[in-house]
């Protein structure tokens, strides 16, 4: 329970991760908790000057860090885990006062931070390229990888640090400095993990001035980073609409971009899945985190035999799940971003009701001040793939529809713009297979018999079509932070051509 103003906390949260930076600015930029809807900090903001200054304080930190040896830039990383793990609790408890999240949603952010740290740093041993054959003889031939240069992270409010922390535990390992340009609704957050990074810093003695770098500010700070040609790479995470103006002015200047968008996630109920399974991991993938996670379930579709079985449950559920503020009870979800997101959500809720759909749930609860967004998550049952069910909607709605034919249903699935995260629940074999398949999901992640949500750092996380086609985490996603190079040595005294090419000089 909080015994002092929500302000107060947050100062003393952000004083022990070891924050510094003045919090009360006249005219900064104001904080605003979605917890209480008032502000708890106001920050001065840099300018496209400051930012400028910042991308060249970078490429000097560039030039010395990719010199340093990738197992020992691997002993930074390491020694950031060691300190994220001290501050696990008060990172997670910021990010329930920055961005609503429940202690255990908060808590396994931070969780999954500390997971991608180590995961680099045994990458730090395997950034293996390839001995490739050859045609020529007396030649070799391999493949090189290189640091990249300067990668610029833009990171959602949703989740203000994970994202961060799965670029820049790979960028630093792979030789590249990081700035990092926050949202605007979730800085102090990005505070927060950038004073526990310099304390790893400080124990590991010699990291360049400007390795990593959070900028504060508005859009013109994001657009002077995606429009510098000293950026290497751009990460950015956020909405469709967002890659749609970032991709195209990377690629403008020919530089590499990961784009992590939308994803209007579903999930199919087959006639053999497990219910009561079911019912759990559609009720945490659809409510998780206000259904503000880009991987939150937002249709669902459900064979006809059983839809009079899990949509009965699901309504209980829906009915009884706790809503309240994360910092001061035990309930599951907590409240929406802002007054936007609220009324983004009654709009979308107010078209299906037009279309013939359904709505349980979806009120506005009376918890803590007017200034304040909580909702009942809502479940709504459509006659019809159309509408609102077709958009993505950053809100917790589940739209639920009946289909009788796994094509049919498949068909539906993929028929979205987002194509980030789905599910099938079953235990036939021929149906998991199919969804797994080339005619199958379509998404960048295809689970079974679990929800869309909650993926882990060993697989690449991304999607496809208006997901943007990016990759971060584990797998091979390391590459994108890295140039590649082919190399030919010739160690013999004769010069053969390849193709069988001849060209001869007297």
């Amino acid at each position: 329970m909080l015994t002092k103003p929500l302000k107060a906390v947050t100062s003393e949260t952000l004083e022990a991760c070891g924050v510094t930076a003045e919090l009360e600015v006249a005219g900064g930029m104001e904080v605003i908790s979605p917890v209480t809807g008032e502000a708890v900090a106001s920050l001065a903001a840099h300018d496209v000057a400051g930012t400028e200054a910042a991308i060249a304080l970078a490429g000097q930190a560039f030039r010395t860090w990719r010199m340093v040896p990738a197992p020992r830039r691997g002993e930074l990383v390491r020694l950031f885990a060691e300190e994220l793990r001290k501050s696990k609790e008060d990172l997670g408890r910021m990010v329930s006062i920055e961005a609503g999240k429940s202690p255990s949603e908060g808590l396994g952010e931070v969780q999954e931070m500390i997971d991608i740290c180590d995961f680099a740093v045994g990458l730090s041993r395997q950034l293996y390229g390839l001995t490739i054959a050859t045609e020529r003889p007396g030649h070799r031939m391999m493949e090189t990888w290189h640091p990249l240069g300067v990668v610029g992270v833009i990171t959602a409010f949703n989740f203000p640090c994970a994202p961060w922390c799965w670029n820049t535990a790979l960028a630093l390992v792979c030789g590249d400095p990081v700035i990092w340009k926050p949202s605007e609704k979730t800085p102090l957050t990005a505070l927060a993990c950038q004073a526990v990074l310099e304390r790893a810093m400080a124990r590991f003695g010699d990291a360049p001035d400007g390795l990593s770098q959070v900028l504060v500010g508005g859009p013109e700070v994001g657009a002077a980073l995606v429009d510098s040609p000293k950026v290497a790479l751009i990460s950015a995470t956020g909405s469709t609409r967002m890659g749609q103006i970032v991709g195209p002015k990377v690629a403008a200047r020919f530089g590499k971009c990961i784009l992590e968008l939308g994803g209007n996630n579903a999930g199919i109920v087959c006639p053999s899945a497990d219910m009561d399974m079911t019912l759990r991991a559609v009720a945490f993938g659809a409510m998780g985190t206000a259904g503000q996670r880009c991987t939150t379930m937002r249709r669902l579709f459900v064979h006809e035999s059983v839809y009079d079985q899990i949509v009965p449950a699901l309504k209980k559920a829906y009915g009884s799940v706790t809503v309240g503020n994360p910092l001061e009870t035990q309930a599951l979800v907590g409240p929406l971003i802002d007054k936007t997101a609220y009324e983004g959500m009654q709009a979308a809720l107010e078209e299906a009701k037009g279309l013939g759909g359904t709505v349980h749930g979806g009120e506005r609860e009376a918890v803590g001040p007017e200034s304040a967004y909580y909702v009942k998550p809502a479940l709504v049952e459509m006659p019809d793939h159309a509408g609102p069910v077709l958009r993505e909607t950053f809100a917790p709605i589940l739209y639920v529809m009946k289909y009788s034919d796994l094509d049919d249903a498949l068909e539906m699935h993929n028929e979205v713009g987002g194509g980030l995260s789905s599910s099938i629940f079953t235990t036939d074999l021929r149906e998991m297979e199919i969804f797994l398949s080339a005619r199958g999901s379509d998404c960048g992640i295809a689970n079974v018999n679990i929800g869309t949500s909650g993926a882990e750092i060993g697989g690449a996380f991304g999607g496809e079509k208006e997901t943007g086609g990016g990759r971060e985490s584990g797998s091979d996603a390391w590459r994108a932070y890295m140039r590649r190079a082919t190399n030919t040595i010739n160690y013999s005294s004769e010069l053969p051509l390849a193709q069988g090419v001849v060209f001869d000089i007297d």
